[in-house]
């Protein structure tokens, strides 16, 4: 994979790239959105502890499909104001630790179908052959 910030674009905004490119033959992952529901039925009061369990729910899907989170190539997450955008981008920052950032979507949106729920983050992942 290679990513490409081109010098005729300000730099990226926070830690992501501005496009990732997938060579292919290879497999892909495409998660639908994750909610911080952890199994048991709980749900963590704020948007750091359900970015929690959403980056273990992304990490079992890609323990599933024979990936980790190095294969992640884009980031789409939804957040319900301002105010959960640090807590989500701190999240997002620890969990990629360590790798190259994938291209990343942050929107802020009226609200999801529980009142309670603060954020919901998808992502799509490759794996050459």
């Amino acid at each position: 994979m290679k990513r490409h910030n081109p010098p005729e674009l300000s730099a990226p905004f926070a830690r992501y790239s501005h496009a990732v490119e997938v060579d292919v033959p290879g497999r892909f992952l495409f998660t639908s959105g994750q909610l911080g529901l952890a199994k048991d039925g709980t749900l963590p009061p704020d948007c750091a502890g359900q970015c929690a369990v959403i980056f273990r729910h992304l990490d079992a899907m890609l323990k599933s499909a024979g990936m980790a989170r190095e294969d992640v190539v884009r980031i789409n997450a939804f957040v319900t104001s301002r105010e959960e955008m640090r807590p989500y981008m701190d999240a997002r920052d620890a969990w990629l630790e360590g790798l190259e950032p994938p291209a990343s979507t942050l929107v802020i949106v009226s609200g999801f179908t529980k009142p309670e729920f603060k954020v919901e983050i998808e992502i799509v992942a490759a794996k050459p052959r």
